[in-house]
């Protein structure tokens, strides 16, 4: 199987920049997209794309992301990570990394989630 790990999250001060990095491991043959969601807890809110990269580096971003936030992803390493700058109080949510992998001997990938790190920036 596949695990995906999330490191950097914490509290930051509104302005300020903050770094999440996300390490898949386990028995794997290709990595496709990578992704970076948040998600904000409260009712009805659903999970946001913040931004994700393909293997071949080409990026998207989310509205709130865009000018801000910056993917990037080390293929060597299994690793993707998240740089964020200029941080609101809006900022503040859960972010989960996700990517698109194949295992040894399957053709078909499936999509692995992290378990999620905590992003705080207080108003």
């Amino acid at each position: 199987q596949v695990q995906l790990v999330e490191f950097g999250g914490g509290l930051v001060q509104p302005g300020g920049s903050l770094r999440l990095s996300c390490t898949a491991s386990g028995d794997i043959a290709n990595i496709y997209d990578m992704r970076w969601y948040r998600h904000v807890p409260t009712p009805g809110k659903q999970r946001e794309l913040v931004a994700s990269i393909s293997s071949g580096g080409s990026t998207t971003y989310g509205v709130s992301a865009k000018g801000r936030f910056t993917i990037s992803r080390d293929n060597d390493k299994n690793t993707w990570f998240l740089q964020m700058s200029s941080l609101k109080p809006e900022d503040t949510a859960v972010y989960y990394c996700s990517a698109d992998v194949t295992i040894r001997f399957q053709t078909r990938f499936t999509t692995y989630w992290g378990q999620g790190t905590q992003v705080t920036v207080p108003s």
